[in-house]
């Protein structure tokens, strides 16, 4: 796939938009950022389409990222190894994180607590495995999200949540860091939703797991970010 650097900076920002403003971006918003015309950018968009990398939700002149856009994406975020701490707002969830990681005493109330942070900070639905149970917290900010708002839609959504847990137990990813995104889902393949894991040392095993479920419509940067730390900050805290 030969795409140009202009096309994955429109890309990137299509990614980004979407994330924030849960509506398809147009072309007026990415001429304005990127200094050209509606017409440079739209041409840019129809060859991103080409490639399967955008859509066009058929009520919207906007477009969306595909899951191959996303996986284009997140590839470009791991081949960067974007996982320094440095945004500020990146910087001020991490310490919360550690502050409440680090003080919360006994193992499962450290776990809890590291969960219960990423899903204040992120707004998705955090998970974390304790011993062979799975702890989850945040369940109503996913069904808060619009993607889920269809009760065909719960019902995926939970049926991937039912079978999260003995999942994780048989496949034990061994990755530090894995994203699932969208149809890549092992369970849930039509959920609409993506799984950033982090993989951790614990009391109860060597591969615990903690991370959070939400929409495909990530800020993945972000939260890839804080769920890999948050792994780290609970393997220095546990041990």
């Amino acid at each position: 796939m030969q795409i140009s650097p202009r096309q994955i900076k429109i890309l990137n920002a299509i990614v980004e938009q979407y994330a924030e403003v849960a509506a398809p971006v147009g072309s007026i918003l990415l001429a304005n950022m990127f200094g050209v015309s509606s017409a440079t950018i739209r041409s840019e968009m129809a060859r991103l389409e080409e490639m399967g990398l955008i859509e066009q939700p058929h009520t919207s002149a906007g477009r969306v990222p595909t899951d191959k856009g996303y996986r284009f994406y997140v590839n470009q975020v791991n081949e960067a190894n974007e996982f320094a701490l440095t945004a500020p707002q990146i910087n001020r969830n991490a310490r919360a994180i550690d502050t409440r990681v680090n003080g919360a005493g006994e193992a499962v109330q450290a776990i809890k607590s590291a969960v219960d942070s990423l899903v204040t900070i992120t707004q998705n639905l955090g998970i974390a495995t304790i011993g062979d149970q799975l702890y989850m917290s945040g369940i109503s900010n996913l069904f808060s999200q619009p993607e889920f708002a269809s009760g065909t839609a719960i019902h995926e959504v939970a049926q991937l949540l039912d079978n999260l847990e003995p999942w994780l137990r048989e496949a034990q990813p061994n990755e530090p860091l894995s994203v699932y995104i969208g149809q890549e889902n092992p369970i849930g393949k039509t959920s609409g939703c993506t799984l950033i894991i982090s993989r951790f040392s614990s009391p109860y095993s060597d591969r615990s797991y903690i991370g959070i479920v939400g929409p495909t419509r990530q800020s993945y940067k972000s939260v890839m970010n804080l769920v890999r730390h948050t792994g780290i900050t609970l393997e220095a805290a546990l041990f």
